[in-house]
């Protein structure tokens, strides 16, 4: 019978640990494993934890909380795309990030967090230049981030300019 030698077990088991981490990172907590419109869906989870986030610290807290997960996603989507390889789809983690960025622009008001919402989702899945450039230009777990951003600052842009046209 042949005994583990235990430098090497517990190496293993720390790399799939770190594996399972970043997994559940990347996907949300396993949403992104949804069947259909993962992304909807993760964007669906971000906008209900930045209402939770806004209330309770306010904007500067939400956008902070972006850049936090933004470093944290790109780790772990770089680490689940190494195995995956590409874009996978169930990596929604850059969906939060994006979410959380527009949500700084509106107001704590539900009609303008539904107007965020269907904005990020309209500029994610169109992707408008130089969202798309980023998309098929930048590899690895800094692009599946970077191109949500930028669909971000779009859907942001539009919301300070209805604000501003309303007086908000």
């Amino acid at each position: 019978m042949k005994v583990p030698h235990p430098e090497r077990s517990a190496a293993k088991s720390k790399d799939a640990l770190l594996g399972e981490t970043a997994v559940l990172i990347a996907t949300l907590g396993r949403i992104g494993f949804i069947p259909f419109a993962p992304g909807t869906f993760g964007s669906l989870a971000a906008l209900a934890v930045a209402w939770l986030i806004v209330v309770a610290w306010g904007t500067p807290a939400l956008l902070a909380g972006a850049v936090v997960l933004f470093g944290i996603g790109w780790c772990a989507a770089s680490r689940v795309t190494r195995v995956a390889g590409g874009d996978p789809g169930f990596v929604v983690v850059d969906e939060a990030v994006g979410m959380w960025l527009t949500l700084a622009a509106a107001p704590l008001d539900p009609l303008f967090w539904a107007a965020a919402f269907l904005l990020f989702r309209l500029f994610d899945v169109a992707k408008p230049w130089p969202v798309r450039w980023a998309d098929t230009r930048i590899g690895g777990g800094f692009g599946i981030m970077f191109d949500d951003v930028l669909a971000a600052l779009y859907a942001a842009a539009v919301l300070l300019l209805a604000r501003y046209l309303l007086g908000r």
